[in-house]
């Protein structure tokens, strides 16, 4: 099968299961705007940014190298030294995982007061650091099958996390109000652990019946596929970590800012739920095509430049900008004539309808820069991908400190309009000269 064959077929599995996910999760946020009220929701997200910041430490690096490396291996013949380095990553993340879990239950108090800023996370942040062994297992099995290119497991996967994540929060709320009880947010949190432990369960079970892996290895074919994960995993680690770390602060950030805007407590919690938990939910949604394309498209690249053919790259890297760009631009145009209609109607929020409004000038930026920065990884070129990531989250911490506080959230979302822009353009121009410097034909012909 060709690449560009197999991108398309890898493009169309993930993006399936993708908007099959988004459905679901889409459905779910109403779910929990409703039945835990919007100061609930916005608790409930303001404890991800710690969780990502986990998985950037323990997982992220490691999936994207691990990936690239397995594409590299399988198309030089190498599948025995591809499945080792696959051992030796699940090894790192289960290690590094749980570390974290020690040091979140450790600490939780601390973090919730001194980094959130309410001590109601605490509870939220012990709960949720029992999915981090889980999520590691998981991410590396679906780093591996992504390398091969083959996205079916890492689809199943993701549908099977999605529906024991939804279905135990349901029935826990459900076995909650029967027996008297109240339901508090604390119940979607354990939905988030019980989802990444089935899908743990599941992606290992596929590997042991699928992929028959040596029982051992020569140690000095263990040394070199180590330097070489680490090698390639520790720059995107480092580079995540911090993008994370800034992310995380730029989200943290936001209700305390908010209160200086003149905003009470319950209010900028409120408004911080509607935003993250109800507005970019409803944006994010069609990105599960253009992350579906980032993600098939960074193997696919590194795979296709291994064997020379350049032509192949520029083709496929044609066909993912132009169409992210094309989803982008039809979106953008939904979402400016049925925002406020979507806003008042799902969530019952007329600041929900107003956020989508105004974020609907980003999605020709946010779609495309996925692909984008996929491409520039594929390359090889990790550090350029951080570098524009680190300055489009300055821009919109920028926001978040200065405009905030005279502006209110609107100030906030032309920031993130501001930031996708200059990602945008800077990743583009990036890409452009990494396509002419390997003498293939020019992207934007």
């Amino acid at each position: 099968m060709s690449a560009k064959h197999k991108l398309l077929q890898g493009a169309v599995i993930l993006t399936a299961a993708g908007f099959i996910s988004r459905i679901m999760g889409f459905f779910f946020r109403i779910f929990l705007s409703h039945a835990f009220g919007e100061e609930s929701v916005g608790l409930y997200q303001l404890v991800f940014p710690v969780y990502a910041l986990c998985l950037s430490l323990s997982t992220a690096g490691i999936q994207t190298a691990l990936s690239r490396i397995t594409a590299k291996k399988v198309s030089l013949g190498k599948t025995d030294e591809a499945k080792n380095t696959l051992c030796i990553a699940l090894v790192l993340t289960l290690l590094v995982s749980f570390a974290e879990i020690l040091l979140i239950q450790k600490n939780a108090g601390f973090i919730a007061v001194s980094f959130l800023g309410d001590k109601r996370c605490t509870d939220l942040l012990m709960i949720i650091s029992y999915a981090l062994p889980c999520a590691a297992v998981h991410s590396c099995i679906c780093g591996y099958y992504f390398g091969l290119q083959n996205t079916g497991m890492p689809a199943i996967s993701q549908l099977l996390e999605q529906s024991v994540r939804i279905l135990s929060v349901v029935l826990l709320f459900a076995v909650t109000l029967e027996n008297g009880g109240i339901p508090s947010i604390h119940l979607a949190a354990a939905g988030i652990t019980a989802g990444e432990f089935v899908s743990a369960l599941f992606s290992a079970h596929t590997l042991s019946r699928r992929q028959s892996l040596p029982r051992s290895f020569p140690a000095g074919a263990i040394v070199r596929n180590l330097q070489e994960l680490l090698g390639l995993s520790l720059p995107l680690t480092a580079n995540r970590t911090v993008v994370t770390l800034l992310q995380s602060v730029e989200a943290a950030s936001i209700p305390a800012c908010l209160k200086l805007y003149g905003l009470n407590s319950a209010d900028a919690l409120s408004l911080y739920g509607v935003l993250t938990g109800m507005a970019l939910p409803c944006i994010l949604f069609p990105s599960a095509v253009t992350n579906s394309v980032g993600t098939v498209l960074m193997p696919a690249v590194s795979a296709t430049s291994t064997t020379g053919n350049r032509t192949a790259v520029t083709h496929l890297l044609k066909k993912a900008v132009g169409s992210c760009f094309i989803l982008g631009l039809v979106c953008c145009l939904f979402f400016l004539l049925f925002g406020r209609f979507i806003g008042t109607l799902l969530f019952h929020s007329s600041d929900a309808g107003k956020f989508i409004l105004t974020l609907a000038w980003i999605c020709p930026f946010l779609y495309t820069n996925s692909a984008l920065i996929s491409a520039i990884n594929g390359y090889g070129r990790t550090t350029s991908t951080f570098l524009i990531n680190a300055c489009g989250l300055l821009v919109r911490i920028g926001s978040v400190f200065l405009v905030i506080p005279r502006f209110g959230i609107q100030g906030y979302l032309w920031g993130l309009l501001i930031s996708q822009l200059c990602v945008f353009v800077m990743a583009f121009c990036f890409l452009s000269s990494c396509v002419s410097k390997g003498q293939t034909e020019n992207i934007l012909q």
